[in-house]
């Protein structure tokens, strides 16, 4: 290896994955997205006898990165999918998707118009902490994603990611010892909590739940700081720690959260445990 040389990543140049629909792919991703087709490779396999005839072709996604296909020659596809919503109901083949980068929440609203004008089913805008999409699929049932950025990602966030993951790991292996997986986030919650007692020299047993201080988050530390019922504090310039006397209840359409916004309330970490968590209502109580 040269020593010399510096290593880094520049940009994403191309995703890939298989079609089993030429026509109708070159199609929505020409005609409906509006992507140049900017170049196609039609090759006679690819070394070993396997390996069967294809072409290869990529359409422009903007900023020097394209998204192509391989088009495999007489192979049969996959058993066919039933036609699905845009809406994540098969988690793990939905994971893989492709995901674009809208101007504004207005470019964003006009894509999705644009799209339900051609026919395309589009989902409702969704909120996920620091962006909005709208998600629909292409003719092979992918999950295609276009996205706008609702604030830049802060240090903040590099650090309490990297908490998290470790919260996490550190929860998986404590129940590979019992034998155990880790089934629920609130066991990932609870880990990352007792990081962050202990980084911040926290005490006690009251119930309480750190909140990353960040945009999407400033209506749970405000709800807080106007209840009586709860202590809020600031262990970290990166965090609050909200604690209950006896317990802690938040109700999202008074914090006006969107729902997966919602659902992701303790990614901070967790003092305590969930009593109840449903679609508007959570209340925690000491563990």
């Amino acid at each position: 290896m040269n020593q010399s040389v510096s290593l880094g990543l520049h940009g994403v140049d191309h995703t890939a994955r298989p079609t089993w629909k030429l026509r109708e792919t070159v199609e929505f991703y020409r005609d409906i997205l509006g992507l140049p087709l900017v170049h196609t490779i039609s090759a006679r396999g690819w070394g070993p006898k396997t390996h069967p005839d294809f072409l290869h072709f990529f359409f422009d996604s903007g900023n020097g990165s394209t998204i192509a296909f391989f088009y495999y020659l007489g192979e049969a596809g996959p058993a066919e999918r039933p036609s699905m919503p845009p809406t994540p109901d098969d988690h793990v083949f939905d994971a893989t998707h492709t995901a674009w980068l809208a101007d504004s929440n207005e470019q964003l609203l006009s894509w999705k118009a644009m799209l339900e004008e051609k026919g395309v089913e589009v989902s409702s805008t969704t909120q996920h902490e620091l962006i909005e999409s709208i998600y629909f699929r292409d003719p092979n049932g992918y999950f295609i994603e276009i996205t706008v950025k609702l604030r830049p990602l802060q240090s903040l966030d590099a650090q309490d990611a990297a908490l998290t993951l470790q919260a996490a790991i550190d929860a998986e292996r404590a129940a590979g010892k019992a034998a155990l997986p880790v089934r629920e986030i609130d066991a990932v919650w609870r880990e990352k909590g007792r990081l962050l007692s202990g980084k911040f020299g926290v005490a006690g047993d009251a119930p309480g739940i750190f909140i990353p201080a960040l945009a999407e988050f400033a209506s749970v530390v405000e709800a807080a700081e106007r209840d009586t019922e709860c202590k809020v504090s600031r262990p970290s310039t990166g965090y609050f720690l909200i604690e209950g006397k006896t317990a802690l209840e938040f109700h999202r359409k008074e914090l006006g959260l969107k729902p997966a916004v919602w659902y992701g309330l303790f990614t901070g970490g967790l003092r305590g445990r969930i009593d109840t968590f449903d679609k508007d209502r959570v209340r925690v109580v000491a563990a």
